[in-house]
């Protein structure tokens, strides 16, 4: 069968550095750290004592108060962006098929919050269970794509893919897929987390995953520099509409890019800590090339995983060298997490979009933060550092991995 084209049709984003795709991408560009001191609880007693956060988010500037009540923060989110999106790509609800229209989301963690309050609430009471009726639905991963399918009356594909920090890009293939296979016409995909809260932050502490630099919030993160201690948590929510090209092509849509393949992989090596000579990596950019037909060369930037943590930077650069040859050095590698922290589930998405973005205005954004050169980077490998650089992007290769040794990788191109 003749698999059909996937296009990226409209874009959504709420970001640490920016609540709409616009300042999200402006604000990439400039190289501006999204990161401060935590607001949304009370840190003192933390470890870490900041986060990437959205900044002036009120809820009621988007939903009714008594909806935005049966909602956790990360379906919020992703209602939010899915909105941005659907208006960006112009859609006419009223004529298209609704039953090839789905929508396929990730989270990795879901209602953390909800949880977080409900069984604080349960543990300090007298063992007598009075739990919220909206607790489950709140808290359970899916509900965030339900939620968005009852908005729009979308009857084709739902559900939420999770695989901690790839779920975005886990959703983005599966919905590619569907599409490709011709199941669907449209899909709203990416994916949202919410996770800066005590229990979020308390966990990540304990497992001595994130930063601990305190005294200097705004340079934490810091992909690939000698001194990076751990990634810094961030939260939003990232949307794209993928849409079959002949049917966005009918109907005179702004296309964006193409996504022309995707691939997974796992390390099958430990819960937490990747492969040390980037086994998973490098199969997961293997993959994601053969999916697209496209041969390294082709690639002329690739938005990693890039997390600032000691071990994964080193793996992810080592594959990437593994991968492409002596093309690794004419690439442009940049971390955009430098910027945004790292989005846990929602990763993919924002990165996914900063490639898009990178192939529609030709220029890649920096991996801020660099002070410090690490011998255990060639040298010749172009991250990036520090600065925007304008260039050739034809096609974008963008990578997440997640806990448990899950790997994606998506491939946009520009379109012919």
């Amino acid at each position: 069968m003749q698999l059909k084209r996937v296009v990226v049709t409209g874009l959504g984003a709420l970001t640490p550095l920016g609540n709409n795709l616009n300042t999200y991408w402006d604000n990439l560009i400039k190289g501006v750290s999204g990161a401060g001191p935590i607001t949304k609880f009370d840190p003192e007693l933390f470890k870490t004592k900041f986060a990437c956060e959205i900044k002036g988010y009120d809820p009621n500037d988007f939903f009714d108060r008594k909806e935005a009540r049966k909602m956790d923060l990360f379906t919020q989110y992703a209602m939010i962006t899915a909105d941005e999106a659907i208006v960006d790509s112009g859609l006419d609800l009223d004529s298209i098929n609704k039953l090839k229209a789905g929508v396929i989301w990730g989270s990795g963690i879901g209602g953390l919050r909800t949880f977080q309050e409900e069984v604080a609430s349960f543990a300090q009471g007298d063992g007598t269970p009075r739990f919220n009726p909206f607790f489950i639905p709140k808290m359970i991963a899916d509900i965030s794509a339900g939620m968005i399918s009852i908005k729009y009356g979308f009857h084709g594909p739902n559900f939420v893919t999770v695989s901690a920090c790839a779920s975005a890009t886990n959703a983005m293939i599966d919905a590619m897929t569907y599409i490709k296979l011709g199941k669907a016409n449209v899909m709203i995909t990416g994916g949202s987390e919410a996770s800066v809260t005590e229990a979020g932050m308390g966990g990540f502490n304990a497992m001595k995953a994130l930063s601990e630099r305190n005294d200097s919030p705004e340079t934490a993160s810091r992909p690939f520099d000698k001194d990076r201690d751990g990634f810094v948590l961030g939260e939003g929510a990232g949307a794209l509409i993928l849409e079959e090209y002949e049917h966005a092509k009918a109907r005179g849509a702004k296309i964006y890019a193409e996504l022309v393949g995707g691939g997974m992989s796992a390390d099958a090596y430990h819960i937490t800590a990747p492969h040390p000579e980037g086994l998973g990596a490098e199969n997961v950019m293997i993959n994601a090339l053969e999916d697209a037909h496209m041969k390294p060369e082709e690639i002329d930037y690739i938005n990693v995983h890039g997390t600032s943590t000691p071990l994964g930077d080193v793996s992810e650069a080592v594959a990437i060298e593994k991968v492409f040859g002596e093309h690794a050095y004419k690439l442009n590698i940049s971390s955009t997490k430098s910027m945004t922290g790292h989005l846990l589930g929602a990763a993919g998405a924002i990165e996914a979009i900063a490639s898009v973005m990178a192939i529609k205005d030709q220029i890649v954004p920096p991996t801020i933060n660099h002070f410090t050169d690490d011998d255990r980077f060639d040298p010749k490998l172009n991250f990036t550092f520090n600065k925007a650089q304008k260039r050739t992007v034809n096609a974008a290769v963008s990578n997440t991995f997640g806990f448990g040794g899950h790997n994606t990788s998506v491939v946009f191109r520009k379109i012919d």
